[in-house]
């Protein structure tokens, strides 16, 4: 009993020192959050060498690959294959004019060098050279023996799908994307992952994982993003087709910065199912996957071969729609609405001469031209379209960036969304006067489910709005400036504001589709040097220095039909691209 006493006494009979036990437990917690973090990074870094070994051991094993080829077919002319549209190469292989694995490696071969010059490749996919072996089998195909390049996030059994995060590395897909099961059916074969910027909510193009990727025409300026590993490889010849994702102009971006055409489809048009995305869930702006390529008739050969029975089977949320080929090949006159400036952002010299440029070849071929504008830019921009994006205070984004260093161009974007919510209003306040609204409304937040209702309610009211204007009108399609030319690295994150051009389709669930049609001139970069923009702010100025350095670079105009009218967006941009062509005989 006198030790019980004791042990009483002793425990809980004196008064314990919370100095010391507060001092003590801050310390333990202060270490245990420095060992996780070092922990975390050193995991993250783990993470990234093994990622890099993969790549480096599929170039590795790439180019022997073509290197038996080539030893053991000398008469092989890459020199032909490469130079060849989609629908010439895809007749010859359908006629046996090439062998699919003459084709495979010849494209291989320019993929690998591509790749050394700019960077563009995350993984050359190994299992392409099996499906090479049992390619007869699909014969049948639009796409028979074309080799197809893919953007990272699109599900390929077996391999990553990384966004550009750390935290989506070793998670291989366990089976194919829908987009690459059709592909294959229709006797293509996707053979390379294309590089993206972190996260891909961003238009330039480099993350931590797999490096900073590089424009074909000019290694001081982005391919553009997200799909700016696409861009790059195409533009540089290493990619006759390839897929790609559009959010915010992520597929006509970079298509205009390489000198290439996309297509943006009506969202859901293409199946998204088995892709990745660091926004999954966010519905107020839409994604959509579409093809890349060096011209329209590529692009709608890809867009036929899609629109199958296959795709409407694996994914019957797609309305099962068949590519109207009566419609692209139509070739009446149209009525075409144009603006040359949306009063947001100020198009750059070049982007506006092109749109006039393109404006009189239209015109002179017998099209009626007609003046429009988007209703109410500047509210659709800031209440829609941000607080669309920004509707959970970019939580989830944030989430996917969490274990590993953030890319410095995203970094910009995301500083404000770290803050505490009363830090961001009082900020909001601060830099107003100095700044466009669109930056002030971006470190905003909607606060609750009522508020994304109603935001969901006010995006469908000012769809309808905008195509009360079209009818009015009596519009066919729309012509308008293209973001360009390619900016200048690591100024796209700092230049969100000047997505109006782009982003706004994604909003209104148009399809809208680029086309290359000129390139900077000595001129352009002369009255480039006076351009004071819209608003003579902070970002019209970064505008300038972004841009600055284009002379040569390819110039695109934009192309826009209403939502499911995507073979008509097409058929306009066959008629832009055959004009500036026959123009240039």
């Amino acid at each position: 009993m006198d030790r019980m006493d004791n042990f009483d006494q002793v425990n809980f009979g004196a008064e314990p020192n919370w100095t010391v036990i507060l001092t003590a437990t801050a310390c333990g917690t202060g270490a245990l959050m420095l060992f996780l973090n070092w922990f975390g990074h050193k995991q993250s870094w783990k993470k990234i060498q093994r990622a890099k070994a993969r790549k480096e051991t599929s170039l590795q094993r790439a180019e022997l690959a073509v290197l038996q080829f080539n030893e053991s077919h000398p008469e092989t002319d890459t020199s032909l294959i490469l130079s060849l549209s989609l629908a010439e190469l895809s007749k010859q292989l359908k006629g046996g004019t090439l062998t699919p694995e003459a084709v495979f490696h010849s494209y291989v071969e320019k993929t690998l060098e591509v790749n050394r010059r700019l960077n563009c490749c995350t993984e050359v996919l190994l299992e392409s050279w099996d499906q090479l072996e049992d390619i007869g089998s699909h014969k049948d195909g639009l796409l028979y023996g074309v080799p197809v390049s893919i953007k990272d996030n699109i599900g390929y059994k077996g391999h990553d799908s990384t966004c550009g995060v750390i935290c989506k590395l070793d998670l291989p897909a366990t089976g194919d994307s829908v987009l690459v099961e059709v592909l294959k059916r229709q006797g293509a074969i996707p053979f390379v992952k294309t590089n993206v910027p972190q996260s891909l909510l961003s238009y330039d193009c480099g993350n931590p994982i797999y490096g900073l990727t590089l424009n074909p025409h000019n290694p001081q300026k982005t391919p553009g993003g997200s799909s700016g590993g696409e861009g790059a490889l195409i533009g540089g010849g290493g990619s006759v087709l390839g897929m790609g994702s559009d959010i915010g102009g992520s597929i006509r971006i970079p298509s205009s910065f390489c000198g290439i055409c996309g297509f943006k489809p009506t969202a859901n048009r293409l199946s998204s199912r088995g892709a990745s995305s660091c926004s999954r869930g966010q519905k107020s702006v839409l994604s959509s996957f579409g093809p890349m390529a060096r011209d329209v008739d590529g692009l709608a050969l890809c867009m036929q071969a899609l629109l199958c029975d296959h795709m409407f089977r694996l994914d019957p949320t797609v309305p099962p729609i068949p590519f109207n080929q009566q419609v692209y090949q139509h070739s009446k006159p149209l009525r075409i609405g144009y603006y040359e400036n949306d009063g947001y952002a100020m198009p750059s010299p070049s982007m506006g001469r092109a749109l006039r440029e393109t404006k009189a070849l239209l015109e002179s071929a017998g099209h009626t031209l007609v003046p429009f504008s988007l209703p109410r830019l500047s509210y659709a921009m800031h209440e829609l379209v941000l607080r669309g994006f920004s509707g959970d205070g970019c939580a989830t984004m944030l989430s996917n960036l969490k274990g590993g260093p953030v890319d410095p161009s995203l970094r910009v974007q995301i500083i404000p969304y770290g803050l505490p919510r009363t830090v961001k209003k009082i900020l909001s306040i601060l830099i107003k006067p100095i700044v466009s609204a669109l930056q002030v409304c971006s470190i905003q937040r909607g606060s609750s489910v009522q508020d994304l209702w109603r935001q969901h309610a006010d995006v469908e009211d000012y769809m309808h709005e905008v195509m009360a204007e079209w009818r009015r009108c009596e519009l066919d399609v729309l012509l308008c400036p293209m973001m360009g030319p390619a900016y200048n690295h690591n100024y796209p994150g700092k230049l969100t504001s000047a997505l109006s051009y782009t982003i706004m389709y994604n909003l209104l669930n148009f399809p809208a589709g680029v086309v290359p049609v000129s390139t900077v001139t000595a001129e352009d970069e002369e009255e480039l040097r006076h351009y004071k923009g819209n608003y003579g702010d902070l970002w019209d100025k970064l505008y300038r220095k972004a841009v600055t350095g284009g002379e040569g670079l390819p110039v695109a105009v934009q192309c826009v039909a209403l939502p499911w009218q995507d073979e008509l967006c097409l058929r306009f941009m066959r008629e832009v691209e055959r004009l500036f062509r026959e123009m240039k005989k």
